[in-house]
Parts: C-alpha cells; structure tokens; sequence
C-alpha cells in the first residue's frame, strides 16, 4: 500500500567541513531513492547542522535535510533513512479572552522576556506599555565606555540594565536546554529583526552583541509601529492594587494605570526584588551559582579541541560546555565566549561583576567562560533577602579585592593552585577592561572557600576532556555572579498569575523561570499569551 507525507528529515549525514549544502541535499536525494522513496517537486532545505568533533584528526559537519514535496513510499520499514519533518515553527495563536482590560497592559523590563511580550501583545492589538529603567542600546553603549574610560558607573544603564536586558552586551548565544516549540518561532524573528539566517539551522545559534544591538532596536522600533510604546529611564517602584487587584504602575516618573502588568525584571533587579519582597509578593529562594571568568587563548582551544582542523574557517572557533560533580556540588562552565573578552557588568556601586561578550564574528585573541559553583538555599539560610546579599557580598569582596575601583581581581591557575601571588599574565593577556583595569589577587579574598575548593579540582578535572584547559598561564577574574536570579516570584503553572493576584504575571529570568535569551523570549510569548486568554482589549 502506497504512503503519502509531505516532508521528512533526512538526518546524520556526515560530511567535510568545506562541503556545500548542495552536497547534503544531493546525500539526502540518494538515501531516498535507495529506500525506494519517491519525491515531486522536492525542496530541500537545512534543518540542522551541527559540529562532530569526536575525532580531532577527522572533524565533521553532521546535516539534517529538510525534504518537503509530494513524498511516497511503499512500508514504514522505507523511513529508516529519514524521521518524520515535525514543524519546528510553532505559531503562537491566542485565545481571547472574555473580562475586558480597564486600561493598557504595562510590561516591566525591556530584556528579551518583555519584548518578546510585548512584541505578542503589540502584534493582536493590546498597545501594551514597556517600562525600562535603562537607556536604549547607543545609550547603553555610550555609558559602558564611560565606566570603562573613567570608572563612573550608571546605575540604572549598563550591561545590565537597559534596552535588550543582560543579553544585548553577551554573545547572543541562543542555544537552550528546553524542549518548547516556540524555539523556532523566537529565531524566525530574531532573522526578520536582523539576525543572520545560520541562527535557524545551527546547533549552536548565535548573533553576537554587534548584530544584536541593531536587532533590539529594530523590534522596540516594531512594537512602537504597532500601538506599543517602550519608555526608557523609567523605574519601577511600586504597584497600586486593591484585593489582589493592580490599578496602577508607581513609577518615578508618575503613575500609568493599567489592566494587567507583566514583571520581566531580570536577574539582577535586586531594589526591585525587596520592594515586591516588602510588599507581600509570594517569593521563595533558590540556588544559583558563583564563580569566575576563565581566560585561555583562542587558538588553544581551538587546537585542543578540533586538532589539525583547527585552522579551519568553515569551522569558526571551538566552543565548550563542562561540568564536573565534586561530592558536596557541581561546577560548571557557562556563557561560553570564543574569541571574546570579559566584561565590567557591575550594576550597584561597590561591587564588581565579570561577565563574557563576544561579536558575531568572534575575532579576538582570548576564549572566555564562567567556571561556577553551585550554591544551595542552605549555604545562605534560606531566605530570599539572604540569597540577594550573598551575591552582593561576593561583589563588594571582589570590589575591594581589586582595589576599591572597579578594577577586578585576577589570577592565574597556576597561582590560584599554590597559593602563592607571583606571575604577572604575559602569554594570556586578562580582556576585562582592554587589560588595564585588573589587581593581581586570590579568589580565598572574594569567594567562599568551598566554592574556590570545588573550581580549582573541577578545572583539572575540566583538562582531561579539553587537554590545555588546567594550563598555569591560564586567567580567572572575578567576580561572576549573575548566573540566575536568586529567588523565583511564585506564580500559578496554567494561568501564571502570581499568588494572590488578579492580573499581575511574573516572568522570564528575573522572576525564576527561564535561563538565557531564547528562554525567556519564549516565557515572554507563553505569558502574553495567558494575558491574552484572559483578556480582550
């Protein structure tokens, strides 16, 4: 009996690094024509590519070929060359809802959770309201080469704060642990807002911070054409509602009524965290790491982890992601940065905060990542107000450990394993502040010594899978200790109402649930879309 389908995946076809995606589709239409499937009118296309670097001497792309057509087959037994083609682009379609909105829908933060809320809420016609306590991206890029230059931190604009959120100044990484099908959706917007096409079938998607800044400004730019307005230098500072009921945004610039608000805060709103914290919003702590930012050269790594290849363009540079279980707890490396630097991500004075950014390109000289370990709710008591100072405290160690102005301190491995303070960076060179803004000190200054304890073993330990890794000219800089915000803000699973509200929905990564850009855009849909259920405009 004849089958019918109109699109297969094709998957594991193994080829060269300088082959074409011609070459995959011309694998693909052999495999079919083997297995006795016929195509009309077949289009090909790359669902997937992804890198084997299992063999250093024998590097491979493996492509997944997208074959849709009029496809026929005789038996099930026929597909063993090919998977059912699920559409990976899962359109977000909103139910309306029945209560209508008093007034507009306020959105708190503008880091990918909000837009991309907003961005849903704009598109069906809620003309939702985007507050932002930061500047837009050219301010934003204007204020973290004054606290470069001269050391004078904005508070409310920087790397943390401010149009695009924590993610505009990174990498733009995209890759993400979830299995939602909204993943595809985020990217094709991401593509229709300036983001380079590759995003949509690599493994390992990225944009880079200087796509990406031009990316967030063209969806702001969208929401506002669509009804929307976005509304930078205005903080949050409180809620007006009566029985579970907000009627209003305090902000510091006056009051907007509103029907519904969306907290996207982000992880690193900690004045915001104890005004909700003071005013009765249900929060529980939660565990999150610290650490540091390791520095290797760009070409080790590259050669340690791809061999004779490692030269290779088609290639681009090497990218890792280690983890290492101790008895106590794991460590980690996270935010990966090939050809990158470490950056000043301090948003409070007296604390100093590493993080990793790197171009689309990924051209520099060094790699970068956070090496980090876990933290429990017990090693701080358990106590939401108790988890935000223990990473404050961290800041304020490593603030005074490198010097008391803003400079961070550093390391190498090979002085952080005996112990003793002696060699100036010469063959690895620290990125943090172009080089100029680092103090020689030991982490036993900033961090705990459990955590220092279980990276010191866990970066040996990191060297038998990447050979070079545990390499004495190595840098740490410190401190990283935004991985995750540190409390979750409860809210109901179906309806994502916060406990005990009417119309308030946390979301993204500041309130707890998601970890990384496409995450939290993907938090920021499924919240607009609950509101929506709800409410009609």
């Amino acid at each position: 009996m004849s089958c019918k389908t109109r699109s297969l995946i094709v998957n594991n076809i193994k080829l060269p690094t300088d082959a074409s995606a011609e070459e995959a589709f011309s694998v693909a239409e052999r495999r079919l024509r083997a297995a006795k499937i016929s195509v009309s009118g077949a289009v090909y296309s790359i669902y997937r590519r992804s890198v084997d670097a299992r063999r250093r001497d024998d590097v491979k792309f493996v492509y997944s070929v997208l074959v849709r057509g009029d496809i026929r087959y005789q038996s099930e037994s026929a597909l063993a060359v090919a998977g059912a083609a699920e559409d990976r682009l899962e359109m977000p379609i909103p139910t309306i809802g029945d209560e209508p909105l008093s007034a507009r829908p306020v959105v708190i933060g503008s880091g990918p959770c909000g837009l991309f809320c907003a961005l849903m809420l704009a598109e069906n016609g809620y003309a939702p309201i985007v507050i932002e306590r930061g500047g837009s991206v050219s301010e934003r890029v204007g204020a973290i080469k004054r606290f470069k230059k001269d050391r004078i931190l904005d508070t409310n604009t920087n790397i943390q704060f401010g149009a695009g959120g924590a993610g505009t100044f990174s990498d733009g990484k995209l890759v993400t642990r979830i299995n939602d099908g909204m993943s595809a959706y985020v990217m094709q917007r991401f593509v229709e807002n300036g983001a380079p096409d590759e995003i949509l079938y690599l493994a390992k998607p990225h944009i880079g911070t200087d796509i990406l800044c031009g990316v967030v400004d063209n969806i702001i730019k969208r929401i506002n054409e669509l009804g929307g307005e976005v509304r930078f230098h205005t903080e949050f500072t409180g809620i007006r509602s009566i029985c579970g009921r907000i009627s209003a945004v305090l902000t510091d610039k006056g009051e907007i009524p509103t029907g519904a608000v969306v907290l996207a805060i982000g992880h690193s709103a900690r004045d915001t965290y104890e005004r909700l914290i003071a005013g009765g919003i249900s929060v529980e702590p939660k565990g999150f790491s610290v650490g540091m930012r390791i520095e290797h050269l760009t070409e080790d790594i590259d050669r340690a982890m791809y061999g004779r290849f490692a030269s290779d363009p088609n290639l681009g540079h090497a990218e890792y992601a280690l983890s290492h279980n101790t008895k106590e707890r794991g460590v980690y490396t996270f935010c990966m940065c090939p050809g990158g630097e470490v950056v000043a991500a301090a948003s409070e004075c007296g604390g100093v905060v590493v993080n990793g950014m790197s171009d689309h390109s990924r051209g520099g000289k060094n790699s970068n990542s956070a090496v980090v370990c876990s933290i429990f709710k017990e090693d701080y008591g358990a106590d939401p107000i108790k988890a935000i100072e223990y990473q404050r405290s961290i800041e304020r160690a490593a603030f005074v450990a490198g010097g008391s102005d803003y400079s961070a301190p550093i390391i190498t491995f090979g002085d952080f394993v005996s112990g003793r303070i002696c060699h100036e960076p010469s063959r690895i060179l620290p990125t943090y502040m172009d080089g100029k803004g680092v103090t020689l000190a030991s982490p036993y200054d900033y961090l705990p010594p459990l955590v220092c304890d279980s990276i010191k073993n866990a970066i040996f330990a990191f060297d038998k899978r990447i050979s070079g890794f545990a390499v004495r000219d190595a840098i740490l800089t410190g401190a990283e200790t935004r991985t995750s915000a540190p409390i979750r803000i409860l809210r109901d699973a179906e309806t994502r109402l916060a406990t005990g509200y009417l119309n308030l929905y946390p979301a993204g990564e500041g309130a707890g649930y998601a970890g990384g850009i496409t995450s939290a855009a993907i938090d920021g849909i499924r919240t607009a879309l609950a509101l929506m259920k709800k409410y009609r405009h």
